[in-house]
């Protein structure tokens, strides 16, 4: 076996309950062979049915700590999750324009799985303004799509997205309530392609973080990102299709499904 592992060092939040934010993050890079490297962006006080408090962490402590990972690894990709404050945006921001060449893979956490509010007018129209344009792959699901661009179609969403600098556009179908599950990739001014799942019974807990953090791990391994993005849905839906329930609320995702039963 190899003992290369890329490097991908994760923008997100703490969460408590362990499934969602930077522990989903490091179960998902782990299972992808990658190396895992974390700034927490923000704590939080939340279970597997909702998020009940969040706290910022400093932009000075944010951009310190990135750049000491920065200043020793290799990073391979960036993942940014839960970002929570305009100022954490900023922060993120300013590492990310030290480094063009490192792909960038966003996952706009505007809401808890639960519902709750993760964000405001001023916190998108910074994402919008200045994480979006340096993104190579951003996922947001349908709701977060429409939040970010403010029209009600997906497909103008989709097209609109790219217009504001990312190059590819995932807009996740689960929020949806059509019987199958669609996802749609906008790639080179148009719809590229739309991929169709079983859709599942259960809610889930973290589903948005393993999809993308996957997407992340495989462009660090050197996948190209359609690529990535095909093979990242299907490792995705795996994971949500063998999740359990440890709490009383949302199903986690199995993000060591390839292991078998003991996992």
């Amino acid at each position: 076996m190899s003992t290369h592992r890329p490097v991908v060092l994760s923008f997100s939040g703490h969460d408590p309950s362990g499934g969602a934010g930077i522990q989903a993050d490091i179960e998902t890079l782990v299972s992808h062979q990658c190396h895992s490297t974390s700034v927490i962006t923000a704590l939080t006080e939340q279970d597997t049915r909702n998020v009940k408090k969040l706290i910022p962490q400093s932009s000075e402590s944010i951009i310190s700590q990135a750049k000491t990972i920065l200043d020793d690894l290799p990073v391979n990709a960036f993942k940014i999750g839960l970002i929570g404050h305009h100022e954490t945006a900023v922060a993120i921001y300013a590492i990310l324009k030290q480094y063009p060449d490192i792909p960038v893979i966003l996952d706009p956490v505007l809401a808890a799985g639960g519902g709750a509010d993760l964000s405001n007018e001023r916190l998108i129209s910074t994402i919008v303004d200045l994480l979006l344009p340096c993104t190579t792959v951003v996922t947001p699901n349908s709701e977060e799509a429409r939040k970010l661009v403010g029209v009600d179609d997906l497909e103008e969403c989709g097209l609109d997205l790219l217009d504001k600098g990312c190059e590819y556009v995932l807009i996740t179908g689960t929020h949806e309530t059509t019987p199958a599950v669609s996802n749609q990739l906008f790639y080179d001014n148009r719809c590229w392609e739309t991929y169709t799942w079983d859709r599942l019974p259960n809610s889930f807990h973290g589903s948005g973080c393993t999809l993308a953090t996957s997407i992340a791990a495989l462009i660090a391994h050197g996948l190209d990102p359609i690529q990535a993005v095909m093979e990242a849905q299907e490792y995705a839906w795996n994971s949500l299709n063998s999740a359990y329930q440890p709490g009383k609320g949302q199903f986690i995702p199995n993000r060591f499904f390839w292991m078998g039963d003991d996992s």
